[in-house]
């Protein structure tokens, strides 16, 4: 696993506007799992992102 400084700097370098501060209240597997979003949405389309089965596809309040 990626030093949790790692995956800040490399979510900041796609998403300048997160700041240092507030990523870094996240744990190093949700940064991760974010980072990962982030670097696929950049591929080209057609490719898929799985949802990490602990997540829900839809929530509602």
């Amino acid at each position: 696993m990626q030093p949790k400084t790692y995956l800040i700097d490399a979510i900041r370098s796609l998403n300048p506007t997160a700041s240092a501060s507030w990523l870094q209240s996240f744990d190093a597997d949700f940064l991760r799992s974010y980072l990962d979003h982030m670097l696929n949405a950049m591929g080209p389309r057609g490719t898929s992102w799985v949802r990490p089965n602990d997540t829900p596809a839809m929530m509602a309040a």
